[in-house]
């Protein structure tokens, strides 16, 4: 009886390491951005409720599938600001987001169908396995390619170092600048293409990469996803009594953080906000809202340990401030104020910027230098402006008109890498 309670004992403890353990490997999860929608874009969550509608800011778990349609585009920012950007009628599946206890990031995409461009930044000895047709590919340095996938034929393009893809047909080099053509209906046999022909949508995948690099060279925080969005649609300020706080342009009295956004649900989660504002992603993870007396909302960089679900603030909030409460009773996005969905609408020919805009609604990069055009808001009270180019490396094009109240005024000026005289948030620390 002794030692059949001794044994029981010791089975109970084992099995409560066994859960231990397995409650920490659980832990070693990852959740990554969808940084960027244009058009009809679709997840489906693993929460019972199949595809949705896809909006900027969403979180996107292991397991996630993501698929867009005719007319959309969409990019997924991983956690040291490599990317992913997938053109019309394409579906792609997130089977692995990990992390080791090592602190290394595993990440696994399948490409079911279309096409894909992916940059990969290779920092830190993360790794990225990309699987398309009966191709797999491994990286663990930075590279730079289109690939594509369809029923008869898959592609590869390299744009940066070499790439080596293993298939059925062994292992295939594919030299930067080469294209490899594989046949679907001949055991995916390898073909190098003559040329490497450029695709109509090389010039997107290029417009956003040279975003990313002019606007988040000054990163000095841990994570590189979102940075350049802060870069480009707010500035830093040093506020006595708060130290160093993010605020976004056109924030206006009034304005707070959690006006516009949605809750989404998602299994092991539960909701989480969303926010609808196209900056709005690493202040809704990390770091805290507060609110300072004469400088409004602002957003202290930092808790680079702990991601957090979107609603956090410190200290006392302005009069009359109500944060969101997640709904109960249902697992369907909910969405406030002006939501998240607005933002896969097509772009508008002309949009007017007023006070409390907080950025909602421009398309990022589209505009040169928000920090004048902020300075014009605040005196005016709204400005109008027109259609704008997208965003191109050499942003002297980038030049913006706009027409403040009572007049009409031009701006060219070249695209910063932010808000000068502001200072950059820091900390340390790697891995959710």
């Amino acid at each position: 009886m002794h030692r059949a309670r001794i044994y029981a004992m010791v089975v109970t403890a084992l099995a409560c390491i066994l859960l231990t353990q397995s409650a920490a490997a659980d832990s070693q999860v990852r959740i990554v951005r969808l940084s960027d929608v244009h058009g009809t874009v679709q997840i489906d969550k693993n929460s019972g409720l199949g595809f949705e509608n896809a909006f900027a800011n969403l979180p996107v778990v292991q397991g996630t599938e993501l698929r867009t349609r005719e007319n959309g585009r969409a990019e997924i920012e991983f956690e040291d600001g490599s990317t992913l950007r997938v053109t019309p009628n394409t579906t792609v599946r997130f089977s692995t987001l990990a992390l080791t206890d090592a602190g290394k990031r595993i990440s696994a995409v399948e490409l079911v169908e279309g096409r894909a461009y992916v940059n990969w930044l290779g920092k830190s000895g993360d790794e990225l396995t990309l699987s398309f047709s009966q191709e797999r590919l491994e990286l663990r340095q930075a590279a730079h390619f289109r690939v594509a996938s369809s029923q008869g034929t898959a592609e590869i393009a390299s744009f940066k170092n070499q790439l080596i893809v293993e298939g059925p047909s062994g292992s295939t080099k594919v030299e930067k600048k080469k294209t490899v053509t594989f046949d679907v209906g001949d055991n995916d046999r390898p073909t190098l293409a003559k040329n490497s022909a450029e695709d109509p949508y090389d010039q997107w995948d290029k417009q956003a990469i040279d975003y990313h690099d002019q606007y988040s060279k000054n990163n000095s925080t841990p994570y590189g996803y979102g940075s350049s969005d802060l870069n480009y649609y707010g500035g830093y300020s040093n506020v006595a009594g708060y130290g160093t706080l993010w605020q976004p342009y056109f924030a206006g009295v009034g304005w707070n953080p959690f006006m516009d956004g949605a809750w989404s649900w998602y299994p092991g989660f539960g909701f989480m906000w969303a926010s609808a504002y196209p900056w709005g992603w690493m202040p809704y993870h990390y770091g805290n809202w507060t609110y300072a007396p004469g400088f409004g909302w602002g957003w202290q960089p930092g808790g680079w340990n702990s991601f957090q679900g979107g609603i956090h603030y410190v200290g006392l909030a302005e009069a009359g401030f109500h944060p969101p409460v997640a709904p109960t009773g249902t697992i369907s996005t909910v969405a406030v104020g002006r939501g998240g969905a607005m933002l896969t609408k097509a772009p508008a020919i002309s949009t007017v910027v007023t006070r409390g805009s907080a950025g909602l609604g421009l398309a990022r990069g589209s505009y040169s230098n928000l920090h004048q055009l902020n300075t014009q808001v605040a005196k005016t009270g709204s400005v109008h402006l027109q259609a704008a180019p997208a965003f191109a490396a050499s942003s002297r094009a980038g030049a913006s008109g706009f027409a403040a109240a009572g007049h009409s005024t031009s701006m060219a000026a070249h695209a910063s890498s932010g808000s000068s005289g502001h200072a950059s948030g820091g900390g340390g620390h790697s891995g959710h």
